[in-house]
């Protein structure tokens, strides 16, 4: 398994981007294919990006679609989210894990986006 390091997470105002990084420590990380994931206070984990183990493959919540780009480099063990024209609805905690197969795990600790309007 991996473990994995979120960073990127800011203030930014409503129409804004920022770029999130997890990095990933462990020789493993190039086989799983990876995700991102969200948490709004009050409201259930949901389903954000995930990017197949090659990065020849992505698929994205419809609500982010066209917005939001998920990427990995495996040379560096990171998978990142560049997220654009971004919400206010987008604030919320933003996780990244680990496909494997069965379930999503290692989940890395979050971290913050806030958009103001």
């Amino acid at each position: 398994q991996v473990q994995l390091v979120e960073s990127g997470g800011g203030l930014v105002q409503a129409g804004g981007s920022l770029r999130l990084s997890c990095a990933a420590s462990g020789r493993t990380f190039s086989s799983y294919a990876m995700g991102w994931f969200r948490q709004a206070p009050g409201k259930e984990r949901e389903f954000v990006a995930r990017i197949t183990w090659s990065g020849g493959n992505t698929n994205y919540a419809d609500s982010v679609k066209g917005r939001f780009t998920i990427s990995r480099d495996n040379a560096k063990n990171t998978v990142y989210l560049q997220m654009n024209s971004l919400k206010r609805e987008d604030t919320a905690v933003y996780y990244c894990a680990a496909d494997y197969g069965s379930s999503w795990g290692s989940w890395g600790q979050g971290t913050q986006v806030t958009v103001s309007s």
